[in-house]
């Protein structure tokens, strides 16, 4: 299959960040969500070569779920995120967590290794194992779009 331009610049821009890394200061807030999800997709596209895209449907599917398959005290995101990523949360020693929806906490996604800390204890504490690269991609891009 021939490959456009185009998308060799896409794969070469994607390749560049995973080499590089994403640094907290590397460009606008708005900027660095997109940078982090195109690490993930990267990761995804090497373990599948038919993932074309992430999908916040999927995302907002997984947030909704309510697998059971992890700890008994949190088995679904919204255990401690509410129902809504607009809304505060609450962890379960009671304090207050901010909304998981980029419009109501743009500073949420800024910083990799923020954003891999947080998906290894809550995937790990709600499904019982780590999230896929798909998976991360799909959650981030509906938390985005939020």
């Amino acid at each position: 299959m021939k490959t456009s331009f185009f998308k060799q610049f896409q794969l070469l821009s994607i390749a560049m960040v995973v080499t590089v890394g994403v640094a907290p200061n590397a460009g606008t807030a708005a900027e660095i969500p997109e940078k982090i999800i195109a690490n993930y997709f990267s990761s995804a596209k090497s373990s599948d070569a038919s993932i074309d895209s992430f999908s916040a449907d999927r995302g907002r599917k997984l947030f909704l779920s309510n697998p059971a398959t992890g700890k008994p005290d949190t088995p679904s995101c919204t255990s401690c995120h509410s129902n809504s990523p607009m809304n505060q949360g609450q962890t379960r020693a009671g304090k207050d967590i901010a909304p998981m929806a980029l419009s109501k906490t743009p500073n949420r996604y800024v910083d990799i290794k923020k954003v891999e800390k947080w998906f290894r204890r809550n995937c790990k504490s709600v499904l019982g194992r780590t999230c896929t690269p798909l998976e991360k991609g799909d959650f981030l891009t509906f938390m985005i779009s939020q």
